[in-house]
């Protein structure tokens, strides 16, 4: 396959040819074969595809919500090509028998994935590590779905058992004793985000770098939904990720979406959301990863103190940056950094990322000058709503994993139309085979620029909340 005169990320225009799974060539005035497939990207963007390093797919345990196959297509259609599957899932991926049986489900896959090992007080780190295992988390400091919350001790042996390994360990920090349980005498939609406070995000990360630091291992910060989060992590040399939701959406949206707006950690103050996307965009966040966690419609509509937690967004995601791009808000780079090129480098997937010779071909062509409206009953995931209804998206009209179209439309027809068709399963585990397990190194780990801390400077620099901040 031949796309011709596309606009890469960075503003030149090149062709780039896919042959086999992988991108041949890159350049100006490439001929086109005898045979060779020719993709006319005047005026589009070629972007690698996004590796989303947060999804839960739900398989096993939980088929009704999601399901590889359906999770693999929704993903697809937003210009995902590879995700990363944490391990609450029912068993939980806690051992090799459970990997094991998420790696047979996992074969209905269109893109390629990762599967997470979690940890538990019955994990078994032995069997575990011998399986082709992505990454150690997310770890989770607190209860979230999956009733998976470990204290301390727990958490610093893992991360000796990971680093033994050489294999990164993300964490979902919130400290639950910082919860504020006067929150609980309520029955509006803001009482999770008044009961699962900002501090408790902030002073979590905190102590999970120190942590870090004081063994001299590295911790990537799952799901940061606070500035505080965010520069506790950053100032103390480990990375970070932001949800779509954190960034674009605050409490003031929970008039709207009520329960179905309660996720972990929730959702904050406007004027704390624009500052933790003001971070995405000046380049303190490494990554935009999903946290895409379906639920039914009809299990979210209950009691705020019932609802599950969680929310869908494999598909939306990239089309959101791309939108936010179109406008100038974000940069092509950015967007391109952000989803695809600092997960490589963080996850050690040397191959993917990029769009240069010799790269996986994972690519994903999209059209800047059409947007359109997300709807829910357009996308793909067997998750039955969004949070972003309504928002503008701009969408794929192809994406190609390691050079196989798995997704693919008219370009003048709308997404989730007539003319949409996907590929057959061709996903495989980015692991497997490497027998070296994550090792990014310290150019991979962690932004050139950035200063390693010690604990004591860190938490007198980052500023804390007042009480008052949490209540409404």
């Amino acid at each position: 396959m031949l796309f011709r005169n596309a606009t890469l990320a960075d503003g030149r225009r090149r062709d780039v040819r896919v042959s086999g799974e992988t991108i041949a060539a890159v350049g100006e005035g490439l001929e086109a074969r005898e045979g060779e497939r020719v993709v006319d990207a005047t005026g589009k963007r070629l972007l690698p595809g996004m590796i989303d390093a947060h999804v839960h797919f739900r398989e096993p345990g939980d088929s009704h919500k999601e399901t590889w196959e359906t999770g693999s297509r929704s993903a697809a259609a937003g210009g995902v090509t590879t995700v990363v599957d944490q391990p609450n899932t029912s068993p939980p991926t806690v051992d090799g028998a459970a990997f094991d049986e998420k790696t047979d489900l996992a074969e209905a896959s269109l893109v390629d994935f990762g599967l997470n090992g979690g940890v538990t007080a019955d994990w078994d780190p032995d069997s575990l590590f011998d399986r082709d295992v992505f990454a150690l988390g997310e770890v989770f400091l607190a209860d979230s779905t999956g009733n998976m919350g470990i204290e301390e001790p727990l958490f610093v042996d893992a991360l000796a058992e990971a680093d033994a390994r050489d294999v990164t360990v993300t964490v979902h920090a919130e400290d639950a004793s910082l919860f504020n349980v006067s929150a609980k005498e309520r029955d509006d939609a803001d009482a999770w985000s008044a009961y699962r406070t900002a501090r408790a995000e902030a002073a979590a990360v905190r102590r999970a770098c120190e942590v870090a630091v004081e063994r001299e291992t590295r911790i990537h910060i799952a799901h940061t939904s606070t500035p505080e989060g965010i520069d506790a992590a950053t100032e103390s040399g480990m990375t970070c990720e932001v949800t779509p939701h954190h960034m674009y959406l605050s409490r003031s949206d929970l008039r709207g979406l009520g329960t179905h707006g309660r996720m972990n950690p929730p959702l904050r103050r406007e004027k704390r959301r624009q500052r933790v996307y003001d971070r995405v965009v000046e380049g303190q966040v490494d990554m935009i990863a999903t946290d895409h966690a379906p639920h039914t419609a009809a299990e979210k509509d209950a009691d705020i103190w019932d609802a599950p937690s969680g929310v869908p967004g494999v598909e939306t995601a990239l089309p959101l940056l791309l939108a936010d791009a179109r406008t100038g808000a974000l940069t092509y780079e950015r967007v391109r950094d952000l989803t695809a090129a600092n997960p490589a480098d963080v996850f050690d997937l040397p191959a993917k990322g990029r769009v240069a010779e010799g790269m996986d071909a994972d690519l994903v062509l999209v059209d800047p000058g059409k947007t359109y409206p997300i709807r829910a009953d357009r996308l793909h995931t067997k998750c039955d709503w969004t949070p972003f209804e309504g928002r503008e998206g701009v969408f794929p009209t192809v994406t190609l994993v390691r050079g196989t179209v798995v997704y693919e439309r008219d370009p003048d027809d709308r997404p989730g139309g007539e003319s949409e068709s996907f590929g057959d399963p061709v996903g495989e585990n980015v692991r497997a085979g490497d027998e070296t397990g994550d090792d990014a190194g310290d150019d991979g780990f962690t932004h050139s620029d950035r200063e390693s801390e010690s604990i004591a400077d860190l938490a007198a620099e980052v500023v804390e909340e007042s009480p008052e901040d949490d209540r409404s």
